[in-house]
């Protein structure tokens, strides 16, 4: 669907182009600075809509619940541990983490009114993996962890540009859907699944499970 969607914005900026250049290259030059500026508007708008394609195009389409990764352990010294991440593609990364808890943050765009009334789905864009102290003097004092986990470099941000309209926009609303803080431990492994209401974590394995219990 995310396909469909980023192919119909190429097909507008494909078009401003074409309006830009015979505005450009249109007639005679008689107004000859109004015609050039107007044309160089067209331009900008057209790659403005090239990068907005791009940075929809990173999000994925959202029918039901599922996998978005696993996410395991390895305690490198106290409250410090090596994090792998492998997403749903099987792509793995590396962090390091501090603290005793961890966060998996994604990007949500929910559509609304016409636009859900037609079936398009909600999407997602993996954002964020943080550590959380259990202590506040610990996280006041203490060194914290914030890694980017997915996103893109083309200078536009859809989800930002959505979210500043503070749920004023009737089709389209940008959330933050976000796992609960869990423990780390040494060894545990964990499934992190999305559905329409947001992440959530799951153990895969005693570690993580016998984290959980003894956390709650």
């Amino acid at each position: 669907m995310y396909i469909v969607i980023t192919f119909l914005i190429a097909i507008v900026a494909l078009l401003l182009v074409f309006w830009g250049a015979r505005v450009l290259l249109g007639g005679t030059w008689v107004m000859g600075f109004l015609r050039g500026s107007v044309g160089l508007v067209f331009f900008g708008l057209a790659l403005w809509i090239v990068l907005v394609a791009a940075d929809v195009y990173s999000y994925r389409n959202l029918a039901n619940e599922q996998s978005v990764g696993i996410v395991s352990f390895r305690k490198i010294a106290e409250q410090q541990f090596e994090v792998k991440f492998s997403d749903a593609d099987g792509i793995s990364q590396k962090f390091e983490l501090y603290g005793d808890q961890w966060q998996l943050d994604a990007r949500m765009l929910k559509w609304q009114g016409p636009l859900a009334r037609w079936g398009i789905e909600p999407a997602y864009r993996l954002d964020r993996l943080s550590g959380r102290y259990l202590t506040l003097q610990d996280e006041r004092i203490r060194e914290r962890s914030v890694h980017q986990i997915d996103g893109t470099n083309y200078g536009v941000d859809i989800w930002q540009f959505v979210r500043g309209f503070d749920k004023n926009l009737p089709f389209v609303d940008a959330v933050y859907g976000s796992a609960t803080f869990l423990p780390m431990e040494d060894g545990a492994v964990y499934e992190v699944r999305i559905s329409h209401g947001g992440l959530l974590a799951r153990p895969l394995n005693q570690q993580a499970t016998s984290a959980l219990d003894g956390w709650q």
